[in-house]
């Protein structure tokens, strides 16, 4: 007989859990996630992998219909506009990023919010905040199962691995299925789980996002209904345990009970403050402290630029030719960084990226990686050194950047990066809307506003969206 114990704890657990066992920090720190999730999906629902994406959904219809972000007038079924939400959510890797590596929110954000248009009630913000925080301390834990997971990936993008598995269990959540149901969605999540790093910094990969929403919606719906899966699928390691070569599962229990804490309050997320992939930050930073020591900057009078980094084959691009592969490029955001003296959405246009000053200094890169420089988001640093053709030397090393856990965004730094981003598609009612909702998710008594305000682009929507500002409260 398979011994069964992790699996049904888990699927215990999402069934029990409750709102009054969310505390302050955590709620706190879900809200933060999920208003910059909105927010760097709303940016990224303009992109071209985005039109694909929701070129392709558009071939599909159903009697239920779900928002799409930035969206006045479009819907899709619930899972196809889960995927489309979750694609553009990771589509200029602007998303938030954990400890162990992964992208919590995005694909636990899409799936949640276009479930519960579809739900026979409702969901209030509060049934909505739990949802999450459901779905965000599975992946969590699943994460803490191998000590592999630790490091900054090799095989496979974590996201398609636990972000399908916490979608799931969100999903699962916020429909109320039983104890087994939960497991279940679990075992047929876990079937649509892992895609390989080959696609990194190609426009496939955020689908790896997009399809962990719709996949994760799916399994909790088709375990609503009665499907089954391996009882055992998180106790062997012919199940989840494929993924970890060290893969050693425990049971999970109930925060607050056993000296069980929310994964979330003991470890906070990192916030990106330009798009691209979170390993490019610690060598920005770097870069621009080596670039103020410069007097009289003249980039024609750089010999050499040194970058010393982890070890990471997927983010090591010397001379980009796509906006992915710069966003995954240590050379590209560096020499941005010496050129603009800043990175923004605006840096991984084409018009920027063929500058030939660029792909000059591109040539005068040289990429090290000390021993122990470790590839971890949570042990790696980056060093910059700047060298002129008039033997002079300007360097710089940065540890942890401006957004990491461990210096973390303030609020209205939050806040801004939000407005910018949601601005560029909504109008102001809409962005300032949903800001509003997000800040007072746990008291809102139910979702509807917040779904008029992420598809406010219009007259009409602004209309609309007042009145609903009227009817939260």
């Amino acid at each position: 007989m398979l011994r069964k114990v992790v699996t049904e704890s888990f699927g215990a657990t999402i069934h029990a859990v409750g709102a009054s066992q969310l505390t302050d920090g955590v709620i706190r720190r879900s809200k933060r996630m999920m208003l910059d999730t909105l927010g760097v999906g709303l940016l990224g629902s303009r992109t071209d992998v985005v039109n694909k994406a929701l070129k392709y959904s558009q071939l599909f219809q159903s009697e239920e219909k779900s928002s799409i972000w930035g969206k006045s007038d479009i819907t899709a079924p619930p899972h196809f506009a889960a995927f489309v939400n979750g694609v553009a959510v990771h589509s200029m890797d602007f998303d938030d990023t954990w400890y162990p590596a992964t992208h919590p929110s995005g694909a636990v954000v899409a799936a949640l919010l276009a479930l519960a248009e579809v739900t026979p009630t409702r969901p209030s913000g509060m049934d909505l905040l739990l949802a999450f925080n459901v779905g965000i301390e599975v992946q969590g834990r699943l994460l803490r199962f191998s000590r592999e997971a630790f490091n900054i990936p090799k095989r496979f993008h974590p996201p398609s691995v636990v972000g399908v598995m916490g979608s799931a269990a969100a999903s699962a959540k916020l429909l109320g299925l039983s104890s087994r149901q939960c497991a279940n969605a679990l075992a047929i999540a876990a079937c649509s789980a892992g895609a390989p790093l080959a696609n990194a910094a190609t426009q496939t990969k955020p689908l790896h996002m997009g399809y962990a929403a719709q996949r994760g919606l799916e399994a909790a719906r088709l375990a609503q209904m009665g499907l089954e899966g391996n009882p055992a699928i998180l106790d062997v390691e012919y199940g989840f345990g494929v993924y970890y070569e060290d893969y050693n599962p425990s049971v999970m229990t109930l925060p607050g009970v056993g000296g069980s804490g929310w994964v979330l309050e003991e470890q906070d997320v990192a916030f990106k403050r330009m798009p691209a992939h979170l390993g490019m930050h610690w060598v920005v930073d770097a870069t621009l402290t080596a670039r103020a020591k410069i007097p009289n900057l003249d980039v024609g009078q750089i010999k050499r630029i040194i970058l010393q980094v982890p070890p990471s084959k997927y983010i090591d691009c010397p001379y980009p030719t796509t906006e992915h592969q710069a966003r995954h490029s240590f050379q590209f955001n560096a020499c941005s960084a010496i050129l603009d003296a800043s990175l923004s959405v605006g840096s991984f246009s084409k018009d920027q990226m063929e500058r030939p000053n660029l792909k000059e200094l591109l040539g005068k890169v040289e990429v090290h990686v000390p021993g122990d420089n470790q590839a971890s988001f949570d042990k790696m640093y980056s060093k910059v050194v700047i060298e002129t053709y008039q033997g002079e030397s300007f360097s710089a090393r940065c540890d942890s950047f401006y957004g990491h856990w461990r210096k973390p965004l303030k609020q209205e730094d939050l806040v801004d990066k939000f407005m910018a981003n949601a601005s560029l598609v909504l109008s102001s009612e809409g962005a300032e809307g949903v800001l509003h909702t997000i800040r007072n998710m746990e008291t809102e008594k139910e979702c509807t506003a917040l779904h008029s305000y992420i598809r406010m682009t219009t007259e009409d929507d602004h209309r609309y969206g007042l009145r609903a500002l009227s009817q939260s409260g």
